[in-house]
């Protein structure tokens, strides 16, 4: 079999020369701003706060790297630790449905921080991006679905990604590139328990997945050697973590065709996508019928396994938990019209209005939706209303995946709303300008919310 290691770091290297095809270049910068949108709205709250108070000593020398939960220029290490934390807290990151992956949060972390330390342009950002976004999707097709049985695919197979796109920005060759990414195998990690239960530490996987991935690339780029099989080996990574040494030729056969970068997921609702085809259901039926969140007897979902086994929280109580909590979110869909920053606010969390209505939805595996993943991210949905009608909603695919896309101007939208309140209604709209268009990269941008409050 061929050596899929070698066939990645083989592609990631040609991007620092290859021709930049305009929509690539353009889905990159689609993935760049919807990554600052989740981004600067995770900067100013835990535990990326925390994580920073704790790292405070370390980071007194300065550095190349923005840290946009400091606002202070860091090592590269610790800008992509920090800004990869916070860009996963409001589970409003993109997403590679195939390889049930969020690849921005480890890719864009490591890479931005990367290109500010070494004087990288947007163009050689870009670049960067579309090789870690290639990489890390194909390797993640390789190992699913087996591996999200127990491991965070966005923690471990975000390294790579990491890895790939840092390596880029360095001028690595083909050869350095590979122990790169060898070397990132070894530290990959996130265990899906982490989210299955309560704490903080979600988050924390795609920042060290980011730190991980770019301290694998700056050792290659000195000369630093890892085991080029392990991959595919007996004891690589694919074995450890899915259920043989991989689908190699089905994932490498897919390598531009089209360029994961452009075939992308971006979220419409802030809480875990697995619950998102049960929540534009219940949204539709509720425009079309016009009925009363009141008038609701039961809401019956039918899903895949990771809505039934992720995302079956009847009784959910914290911000942690009710992000992926069905039962939670399509309460506040039939209440509020909608899923985002604001339903997860105290107040909400302990709203009796919700806690009325999330009893009468349950959650069921539907052997339909349960065939089509990860390919389909399905659902069905029935909801009896007190009037005796039974209305039901087979949802194929979701609002945001490549098949229904969010525009540019939706992406814009949503920039603007999840960043406003952090970073000022000015500067979110001149960042989001410079997203879309400048040729440098950004800087420091300074959040103006109440940090105090955001430290409790």
């Amino acid at each position: 079999m061929t050596n899929p290691l070698l066939v990645l770091a083989d592609h990631a290297a040609t991007w620092r020369s290859r021709d930049l095809p305009s929509d690539v270049a353009h889905h990159a910068r689609r993935a760049l701003v919807d990554w600052f949108a989740a981004l600067l709205a995770g900067a100013w709250r835990p535990p990326a706060t925390l994580m920073s108070a704790g790292l405070e000593d370390e980071t007194r020398g300065g550095g190349g790297a923005v840290c946009y939960v400091s606002g202070r220029r860091v090592p590269v290490r610790h800008a992509a630790l920090l800004n990869g934390t916070a860009s996963h807290t409001v589970e409003f990151d993109d997403i590679y449905r195939y390889a049930v992956y969020h690849p921005g949060c480890p890719t864009i972390a490591a890479a931005l921080a990367a290109a500010q330390a070494n004087g990288a342009d947007m163009d050689g950002l870009l670049r960067a991006l579309a090789a870690g976004y290639e990489v890390s999707c194909r390797i993640g097709l390789a190992v699913q679905p087996s591996h999200y049985d127990f491991w965070h695919t966005t923690g471990t197979v975000g390294t790579f990604g990491a890895a790939a796109s840092v390596a880029v920005l360095l001028g690595c060759d083909a050869e350095r590139t590979a122990h790169a990414i060898a070397t990132a195998a070894t530290m990959a990690s996130g265990l899906q328990q982490a989210f299955r239960g309560e704490g903080m530490s979600k988050p924390l996987h795609p920042g060290h997945a980011a730190e991980a991935g770019a301290l694998a690339a700056m050792a290659a780029a000195k000369g630093m050697t890892g085991a080029l099989d392990v991959l595919h080996g007996p004891a690589g990574f694919a074995a450890a973590t899915s259920e043989d040494t991989g689908k190699w030729e089905k994932s490498l056969a897919r390598i531009g065709q089209p360029f994961a970068i452009t075939d992308m997921t971006f979220k419409n609702h802030g809480c875990c996508g697995h619950i998102f085809a049960a929540l534009d259901a219940v949204r539709d039926l509720h425009l079309e019928h016009g009925f009363a969140a009141e008038d609701v007897v039961s809401v019956a979902v039918g899903g895949y396994k990771a809505t039934k086994e992720v995302c079956d929280r009847p009784d959910a109580r914290t911000e942690q938990d009710c992000r992926f909590s069905t039962q939670f979110t399509v309460a506040t869909m039939l209440l509020h019209g909608g899923v985002r920053l604001a339903a997860f606010e105290p107040a909400r969390l302990a709203d009796p209005a919700i806690r009325a209505i999330m009893p009468r939805v349950t959650v069921a595996l539907d052997p339909e939706c349960a065939a089509a993943f990860p390919s389909k991210r399905s659902a069905k949905v029935e909801i009896r209303l007190k009037d005796g009608r039974v209305l039901n909603r087979h949802q194929h695919t979701r609002k945001g995946d490549p098949d229904a896309p969010l525009s540019d101007q939706d992406l814009s939208d949503k920039f603007l709303e999840l960043t406003s309140d952090a970073v000022g209604a000015g500067q979110a709209k001149a960042l989001l300008a410079h997203l879309w268009e400048g040729t440098a990269l950004p800087g420091i941008v300074p959040l103006v919310v109440n940090r105090a409050y955001a430290a409790e």
